[in-house]
C-alpha cells in the first residue's frame, strides 16, 4: 500500500484563505463579500492587499447572495463567504433563484461544514448540505479532504465558468496531497490501488479512509480508496471502473446519508452495475454540541466504522 504523510496539520479553511490570497494577485476580476466572518474564513491578507475588492455585507447572508448575482453581470467573479449552514440553507431561495436559475458565476464558499464545527452544537453543524446544493441544475459541488486540495480547488473554480459550491471545514486534519497537485474538477483521485474493496471518501474522510485501507491491510484485505473531491459532476466512470474490479463499496463522508456522495453514487451503481455498498455517513439525525473527535466517533464517521463497513461489505459480495 502506497503511504501518505501527514505534513502537519492544519484547517481547510485556511487553505480557503491561501487560494484567496493567490486570486487577489493574479485574477483582477476576483471579489470577495463576507458575512461578518472575516476571521473564520481566513481572507484577512486579501483584504490588505484587495480593500477595493472586498464586500462586508454584515449578517445579511440572504442580501450577500443576491449582491453576488449582481456582480457577475459587469464582469466580476463573486466568492461569498459564510458558515455552510448560512451559505445554504438560509439563503436557499436566493440560490436557486438568483444564481443557479439564472447560471451566475458565483462561487458560494462554505466553512464550518458537518459534525467537526463542533461545540457550536447542532444548529451550525449542517449535515444537509451537500444534498440540498447538488439538487439545483448546473450547480458544481466541491468538498476537499486538506488544506493544499482546499488551496488548489478555491484557485481551480476562479478558472471554471459557473456557480459553484465550495465546502470546506473548521478542524486541523491531516495534510497530505502534494501542494503542486492541479486541481481538476470532476476528476476523481486514485490514492491507493486495491482487489478486494472499493472505499470512495470525501473531506475529512478520506485522511480516515487511508488509515483504514493500512488496519485493512494487516487483516490480508486490499483495499482500493478513491478521492472524490467533486461530488457534482461525479466522475462516474472512475467510480463504475473500480467496483467492477473489487465487487464491493463503501462509501464515507462527514454528510447525512440522504441526499450525499454515497447515494449519488447509488444511483449510478443502480442504473449501470449493481454493487454490494455500505455508507458511512450520519443517519437522518441533527449533531449536538461536542469536541469534533468525540462527535466523529460517537456519529460513527472515522477509520474504525469505515473498517467495519468495509468487513460487512466484503460478506455481501
Amino acid at each position: 500500500m502506497k503511504k501518505y504523510i501527514d505534513q502537519g496539520k492544519n484547517d481547510t479553511r485556511s487553505g480557503y484563505g491561501a487560494g484567496m490570497t493567490e486570486l487577489g494577485r493574479t485574477n483582477p476580476n476576483v471579489v470577495v463579500l463576507c458575512a461578518d466572518l472575516i476571521g473564520s474564513l481566513k481572507i484577512n491578507q486579501f483584504i490588505e492587499e484587495n480593500p477595493d475588492r472586498f464586500f462586508q455585507i454584515g449578517i445579511a447572508e440572504a442580501n450577500m447572495m443576491g449582491i453576488a448575482a449582481g456582480l457577475t453581470i459587469g464582469g466580476k467573479i463573486p466568492f461569498t463567504g459564510t458558515f455552510a449552514n448560512f451559505s445554504t440553507g438560509r439563503v436557499y431561495d436566493q440560490i436557486r433563484q438568483s444564481i443557479a436559475y439564472s447560471d451566475k458565476n458565483v462561487k458560494i464558499c462554505a466553512s464550518h461544514a458537518g459534525l467537526t464545527l463542533g461545540e457550536d452544537g447542532a444548529t451550525h453543524q449542517i449535515l444537509e448540505d451537500i444534498g440540498l446544493m447538488k439538487m439545483l441544475p448546473g450547480m458544481t459541488v466541491i468538498n476537499p479532504c486538506d488544506y493544499n486540495q482546499t488551496k488548489a480547488a478555491t484557485i481551480a473554480i476562479a478558472e471554471y465558468e459557473g456557480p459553484v459550491y465550495l465546502r470546506f471545514g473548521r478542524p486541523k486534519v491531516a495534510n497530505f496531497t502534494p501542494a503542486d497537485q492541479k486541481f481538476e474538477i470532476g476528476k476523481a483521485l486514485m490514492l491507493n490501488e486495491g482487489t478486494d474493496v472499493t472505499i470512495v471518501a470525501t473531506g475529512h474522510l478520506v485522511w480516515e479512509a487511508l488509515i483504514a485501507a493500512e488496519n485493512l491491510e494487516s487483516q490480508g484485505i486490499s483495499a482500493e480508496v478513491i478521492n472524490i473531491h467533486t461530488i457534482k459532476p461525479l466522475d462516474e466512470e472512475a467510480v463504475l471502473k473500480s467496483v467492477k474490479k473489487t465487487g464491493c463499496i463503501v462509501t464515507a463522508e462527514e454528510h447525512n446519508h440522504l441526499g450525499g456522495l454515497g447515494e449519488s453514487i447509488a444511483r449510478v451503481l443502480a442504473t449501470k452495475h449493481p454493487t454490494p455498498q455500505e455508507f458511512v455517513a450520519t443517519n437522518d439525525t441533527f449533531g449536538e454540541s461536542g469536541t469534533p473527535e468525540q462527535l466523529m466517533e460517537k456519529y460513527g464517521l472515522n477509520n474504525k466504522a469505515i473498517t467495519q463497513a468495509v468487513l460487512n461489505v466484503i460478506k455481501r459480495k
